[in-house]
């Protein structure tokens, strides 16, 4: 069988993808090479914003187009969510977050017997963590291992947990095995991912957490860097910042906002406040000094009022993040969200996002410009006209005139930064 696999969304969705190319892989199909038409369509989909499904349907009509006569294989959080609109679009195969060994066998049989399957499982009660293979992409120098799934924080926006169900952990001992695997492999630096990482450990009740398991992989491998991903706030105490500091670990930190106002941030049904917040900041850059600090931020949630958005605005300027994601507040059925009064229109929303992106582009700018002088571990990962591009540990890609590099870290000292990127030469 021939396959395309096409991942909307997150990296723990592109993490699943890749572990099921594997899968399919290793019982002897074969993804399409260019030219080639596929005889099976998968879309591994996202509903974490209302794009989702317009983004799904555009992508299965434009793989219909360069595919005729494929089947259509649909998973992911849209699917679980919404399994009847996924039906309507005609898919052979639907399943949801769970069982990505079950939905192989089910694009087997479909491809192989033209039978076709919906099973779409209750992600709250599942009760184990489910491993797969390890998030190795095929010729890079990064790799990605996921260590939780599913989301216990409800916030009033979010379906996530309707599509992940609750907290589920890989343990302490099997997160070591799997990285210690990988930098076997090779792997230089591992992305440590998941839904919401931060609740790693709460459902094995033995008392460990994040902290732990991160100790436990960077023993097993002490040669490679670990990359953390998207964090809640309220893991990183005092205590968590001490230990980490001890780790090879990136100063690259995700931290989830969504709202700078701590009105809004309660009717999110956030956990911290705008205060609490700016601690973890200040803990983190104290500790890893020209750290870089992501975030995400939701504009125009019900409710925010234009003083609400404007505190907002000075709160992200004040926090000085290096990159920041913004997105407008996304309606999603069956969250609390949905049903508050006070809905913005799209053009607010819109120009919100625009007054937010103007703000996170200074911020930017000035962190690159931070930057220069300073001297960056680059994991090198593409090369091209004698240039070497890769990745510093703050997540900044940095481009050097050298070749050879690839898959290679070297210290490199910054001379300029170029529009998005930093430029170095290696020491």
């Amino acid at each position: 069988m021939r396959y395309i696999i096409a991942t909307l969304g997150c990296k723990v969705n592109q993490y699943e993808s890749e572990a099921l190319d594997q899968m399919l892989r290793s019982r002897g199909h074969r993804p399409c090479a260019d030219g080639e038409r596929a005889e099976m369509i998968i879309v591994n989909t996202c509903a974490v914003t209302a794009e989702g499904e317009r983004k799904v349907r555009q992508t299965v009509r434009r793989l219909r187009r360069e595919h005729p006569g494929a089947q259509l294989a649909l998973c992911g959080c849209w699917t679980q969510v919404d399994s009847a609109a996924a039906a309507a679009l005609g898919a052979d195969v639907i399943v949801g977050t769970g069982d990505r060994a079950g939905f192989a066998d089910a694009v087997e049989a479909a491809a192989a017997e033209k039978k076709t399957a919906s099973e779409i499982d209750d992600p709250f009660r599942r009760r184990a963590f489910e491993e797969l293979p390890a998030g190795a992409y095929a010729g890079h120098a990064r790799a990605y291992l996921k260590i939780e799934d599913g989301c216990d924080n409800f916030c009033a926006y979010c379906v996530i947990p309707y599509a992940r169900g609750r907290v589920l952990s890989l343990p302490r001992e099997r997160c070591a095995a799997a990285l210690a695997a990988l930098a076997a492999r090779g792997y230089r630096e591992i992305v440590v991912t998941g839904i919401e990482i931060a609740s790693w450990g709460k459902d094995l009740k033995n008392g460990q957490t994040l902290i732990d398991a991160l100790e436990a992989m960077a023993a097993a491998a002490p040669e490679v860097r670990l990359h953390l991903g998207s964090l809640e706030p309220t893991v990183v105490t005092q205590d968590f910042v001490d230990r980490l500091r001890r780790l090879d670990v990136c100063p690259h930190f995700h931290l989830s906002l969504q709202s700078g106002c701590d009105a809004t941030l309660r009717r999110m049904r956030r956990k911290y406040d705008t205060a609490e917040f700016y601690a973890v900041t200040e803990r983190l850059r104290a500790a890893f000094p020209g750290c870089a600090l992501t975030t995400d931020l939701i504009c125009g949630f019900p409710g925010e009022t234009e003083e609400e958005f404007a505190a907002t605005l000075a709160f992200i300027e004040k926090c000085a993040f290096s990159a920041m994601h913004i997105f407008p507040y996304s309606v999603r059925p069956g969250t609390k969200a949905a049903d508050m009064p006070g809905q913005l229109t799209r053009e607010e929303k819109a120009s919100r996002c625009r007054r937010a992106r103007s703000v996170a582009d200074r911020t930017r700018r000035a962190y690159l410009a931070s930057c220069v002088g300073r001297t960056l571990e680059v994991l090198f990962e593409t090369e091209k006209d004698g240039v070497s591009v890769g990745h510093g540990e703050n997540y900044i890609e940095v481009k050097v005139s050298a070749a050879g590099l690839r898959r290679l870290v070297k210290k490199v000292k910054i001379t300029a930064a170029e529009g998005e990127m930093l430029v170095g030469t290696v020491l």
